[in-house]
């Protein structure tokens, strides 16, 4: 066992904190007036909620811990910090792995987080993946642990189906999202876990996901696809500075999780790589995605919660996310989702500052019959989008499904999406807001929304929803025109 100090255990610190130091009375006490003043934004401005930004405690800076927060506008303080390992140990020199792309390490991996497991009670354990390609099958992380990929490292997924081992399908969803039955396993795989940190200096993670594309396209699927990085039923989790590559499925999905901050990510698929969303809460609270930067053949981030009467079953909402400072490109889809599986409810989401280009959509709240479920207090502002062929759309109707136990009559509920200080170059349709009949879609609404470069004669599309809008260019559907909504939305 190497006990010595490594390189990367000091730089650990650097990667996601950027070198803290003890702060200065004068510092503690700009950070107080800071949260005071927003403590009091947030009681006068209830009709756009914003959410509270958890402060993290003074001794959680020190260096003899790690912690993310160092700006008052991160929300990386849901991340609560957790005591430096004291035990470190590296794949190859300690465990035998061999980083030469060709060589599987699957065994070792998993041999490597067996044997660390025992000093979960003892500090906790890190696992270095110093320079080289590592290629492995799915291995499962333990609580108390740090995965830190080294500069140069890349853990490559195995083109072996059976390195990929079938689960069972998550609760709120009853079969797999793809096939009846089972799932695939995600790469790096957790059930049950607190206090787990997945970073790096810009490692990278290589799911070759393009075997699992072609079984997609081919039709030759048995199972459903495994994600790269799924972390279910678990708290207090960190994943920042590290690249993410070519996800057979899903890049990462916490579910069922809370306080989870993922932070300073390179997420990127090939363009038309199908269902390659790049974050992917659901039937999460407290979840805080920031500094990201993605390229995929689906949503960049889409936020969920169950599907259908499973997901209404389960009841398990996805709550108090924050979407910041995201930016790329999907051609196929939007920059940020809402739904479609939001059968557990979706409530108080703040999505701001995003940059989003040569797209299918900008924001997109999915929903449809036999979802049930609600979507509530969502707050949508500093919005900026290039060449995005819809701006903003509501959509419906996709008939999907995962058996015939569905309830037609099951809608959803949708109050409160406020777009706030948003602009749209050169698209080409102007917002579709289609809302479902017999389901409630109010509270829509829209201040400060200016698209440029459409088409005179383009309009706006609005069906069954009802809202207010000011300050809109150009004018909005009638159904934006609602007096009664006005206070609400101001």
């Amino acid at each position: 066992m190497s006990t010595q100090k490594m390189d990367p255990e000091r730089s650990i610190y650097g990667a996601m904190a950027g070198n803290f130091m003890r702060p200065t009375w004068a510092a503690l006490l700009l950070l107080l007036t800071v949260v005071a003043v927003a403590s009091l934004q947030i009681t006068t401005k209830a009709a756009f909620p914003m959410l509270t930004v958890i402060p993290v405690p003074v001794t959680a800076l020190s260096s003899s811990s790690i912690s993310t927060t160092d700006d008052s506008r991160s929300c990386s303080g849901f991340f609560e910090g957790v005591k430096r390992r004291k035990v470190v140990m590296s794949i190859r020199d300690d465990f035998g792995g061999v980083g030469d792309g060709k060589t599987s390490n699957t065994e070792t991996f998993r041999r490597a987080i067996g044997f660390l497991k025992r000093f979960g009670k003892e500090g906790g354990s890190q696992l270095n993946v110093p320079r080289g390609r590592w290629l492995t099958g799915s291995f499962n992380l333990t609580s108390n642990f740090t995965l830190f990929l080294e500069d140069g490292a890349v853990i490559v997924g195995s083109q072996d189906p059976e390195e990929w081992p079938i689960i069972e399908p998550l609760p709120s969803y009853g079969r797999g999202r793809e096939r009846l039955g089972g799932r695939h396993i995600s790469l790096i795989h957790g059930d049950g876990l607190s206090n787990v940190v997945i970073t790096g200096e810009n490692g990278t993670i290589d799911g070759q996901g393009k075997m699992w594309w072609e079984l997609w396209w081919n039709r030759t699927l048995k199972y459903t696809r495994g994600h790269l990085l799924e972390l279910m039923n678990s708290h207090n989790v960190l994943i920042s500075n590290l690249t993410l590559l070519n996800s057979p499925f899903w890049t990462i999905h916490p579910v069922y999780c809370n306080n989870v901050v993922i932070k300073n990510m390179t997420i990127l698929a090939p363009l038309n790589a199908p269902n390659t969303d790049g974050i992917d809460p659901d039937s999460s609270t407290n979840v805080c995605i920031e500094d990201c930067y993605i390229e995929s053949g689906d949503d960049l981030v889409a936020v969920k919660s169950g599907w259908d009467q499973y997901g209404i079953i389960m009841a398990r909402p996805s709550s108090n996310i924050i979407v910041r400072r995201v930016s790329g490109t999907t051609p196929t889809c939007s920059g940020v989702g809402i739904g479609s599986e939001m059968s557990g409810g979706i409530s108080n989401v703040t999505i701001e500052d995003l940059h989003i280009w040569d797209s299918a959509a900008g924001v997109r709240i999915k929903s449809d019959q036999g979802r049930g479920g609600y979507i509530a207090n969502i707050s949508i502002s500093n919005i900026k989008m290039e060449r995005v062929k819809i701006p903003i759309r509501f959509s419906r109707g996709s008939n999907d499904h995962p058996d015939e136990g569905w309830d037609p009559s099951a809608v959803p509920k949708v109050k409160g999406i406020y777009f706030n200080n948003v602009i749209s170059l050169n698209s080409t349709k102007a917002p579709q807001l289609k809302g479902i009949e017999g389901a409630s879609f109010e509270e829509i609404c829209f201040k400060n929304f200016t698209m440029l470069g459409l088409a005179k004669s383009t309009a706006w599309h609005c069906e069954f929803v009802s809202g207010y809008a000011n300050e809109v260019f150009p004018a909005p559907c009638p159904e934006l025109q609602n007096n009664a909504s006005s206070l609400m939305c101001s």
